[in-house]
């Protein structure tokens, strides 16, 4: 790892540290699933989290999940997942589903919806107590907007959330870090892009959020803190 790739990466394992000591995402005898979905902020996630799972405290475990869905044509690398989780010391698992019905809901709710029921069965299967995803700043502020702008609520992405119905809790150790830092690490790392995308990835509100967001940086260079100031007084 050169010099460049140090800088970035202390500077992410910093921001990393610094949401899981805030919200008190991680704690002795933790078992963390990670939601590998194959894009950059998950495989980011998972050489976070295999990077702490090798330090003494606290002391928890990590496994990894890929969830792919028969429905939908985007493509990862799964061998290059599984090689990847292995430098990571991160066990991976590999879950098959698909999507029964509903077809009158949005295509992004449906994904998401049964990724996520995928990902809490594996939880349960595994005996973890913990679910991780690879939410970042970006995806905490594009939240707040849709939500204000949408439904009137000044809510967004939480980094840490008790589950009601089960003891699990959901939790986002990249809730600090921005998409930019990401990219960029990655592009220094060399992660390797899902071998095709998903199709409706830039026609989303989330894709008009991020322009939104873009825009209001130019009226106000620190909006970002403002904003997150703001989530977190609603926390």
């Amino acid at each position: 790892m050169n010099q460049q790739e140090k800088q970035a990466g202390t500077k992410l394992w910093s921001l990393f540290h610094k949401a899981c000591a805030d919200h008190q995402l991680l704690a002795d005898g933790d078992h963390v699933l990670i939601g590998l979905s194959g894009g950059k902020d998950s495989l980011l996630l998972t050489e976070l989290l295999g990077r702490q799972a090798r330090i003494y405290k606290p002391a928890i475990r990590v496994t990894a999940v890929h969830v792919r869905i028969s429905q939908r044509k985007y493509l990862t690398d799964t061998s290059y997942l599984q090689q990847f989780c292995e430098q990571a010391g991160v066990p991976l698992l590999i879950r098959d589903t698909c999507i029964v019905g509903e077809e009158k809901k949005s295509p992004c709710f449906l994904c998401s919806w049964y990724r996520r029921k995928a990902l809490l069965q594996v939880a349960q299967e595994e005996g973890c107590n913990k679910i991780a995803f690879g939410h970042h700043q970006d995806d905490v502020l594009h939240t707040f907007l849709m939500n204000i702008i949408y439904e009137g609520r000044a809510t967004s992405i939480p980094p840490i959330l008790q589950l009601d119905k089960m003891p699990i809790a959901l939790i986002r150790p990249l809730w600090y870090i921005r998409e930019a830092d990401i990219s960029s690490y990655a592009a220094l790392r060399g992660y390797q892009t899902q071998k095709v995308p998903c199709e409706w990835e830039d026609v989303t509100n989330r894709r008009r959020m991020c322009n939104l967001l873009q825009e209001l940086e130019t009226i106000h260079p620190d909006v970002r803190s403002s904003l997150l100031h703001a989530i977190q007084r609603n926390e």
